[in-house]
């Protein structure tokens, strides 16, 4: 991941108006040059965290970084509202409503896929929380062979009020756990739907599972009780596509 160090330099890229995934400030680091970052990052919607010094020094790989680290992102992520607003202006809005919820995918590979995947079967959207997950890095933009480019994801500081949103503005959520009872094949994915994933090794968090609409499953054979998330999202999704060319 490409990072920028010190206070001047960082302050000169967010003038220039440089995408960020995320900037780090050490602990206990004050002063009006700091505060200036701060204020700027956050006008811009990049995310700010305040972490150990040790931290800075492991991830800048150098004590020299005057207490700030900027993680440099592949492109500036979107808002839920425009997701929102690009699926209202689809064609036919009541079967074309489309968006991919993740919950943690923490693998720059899987999200590239993913963001591929959802691309090429017709989502509006892609939504990721700030915490604990992977951002936008250049890593995901080479995993995803440029989808990244053309369909917009955002990143929301709580996933969970972001379905609660989501579901006033019409949309029936449908997550994806092994241990759902009913298979992915007998969910409706006709009306504005959201598609709700988990990370790697830990699926959904209970919370996130507890506000979708429906929890399915996609049924396996064999000692593999689960898929990659990225490969699980191309079988629900293409179920989607499916049934809605059906109808």
């Amino acid at each position: 991941m490409d990072k920028l160090t010190g206070i001047h330099a960082i302050r000169e890229a967010l003038d220039a108006g440089r995408p960020f995934d995320r900037i780090l400030i050490a602990r206990g680091r004050q002063d009006t040059r700091v505060e200036e970052i701060v204020q700027l990052a956050r006008a811009r919607d990049i995310p700010v965290r305040f972490e150990d010094r040790g931290q800075l020094d492991r991830l800048a790989n150098s004590r020299d970084h005057q207490g700030v680290v900027a993680l440099a992102a592949a492109r500036a992520p979107a808002t839920l509202e425009s997701i929102l607003a690009a699926a209202n202006q689809a064609p036919d809005h009541g079967q074309k409503g489309l968006i991919v919820l993740l919950d943690g995918v923490e693998d720059p590979h899987n999200l590239g896929a993913v963001i591929r995947t959802a691309l090429a079967a017709g989502a509006h959207g892609v939504i990721i929380p700030e915490r604990r997950a992977v951002g936008l890095t250049d890593a995901v933009a080479r995993a995803s062979a440029g989808a990244i480019a053309h369909l917009p994801v955002a990143k929301v500081t709580n996933l969970a009020q972001t379905m609660e949103v989501l579901k006033e503005a019409g949309y029936w959520l449908i997550g994806l756990d092994e241990r759902a009872e009913k298979s992915y094949t007998e969910a409706d994915y006709t009306s504005p739907v959201g598609i709700v994933l988990g990370g790697e090794g830990k699926g959904l968090h209970d919370l996130t599972s507890k506000r979708c609409d429906f929890v399915v499953r996609l049924p396996t054979t064999g000692p593999v009780k689960s898929l990659n998330v990225s490969v699980a999202a191309g079988v629900v999704l293409f179920e989607a596509l499916r049934q809605r060319h059906a109808k």
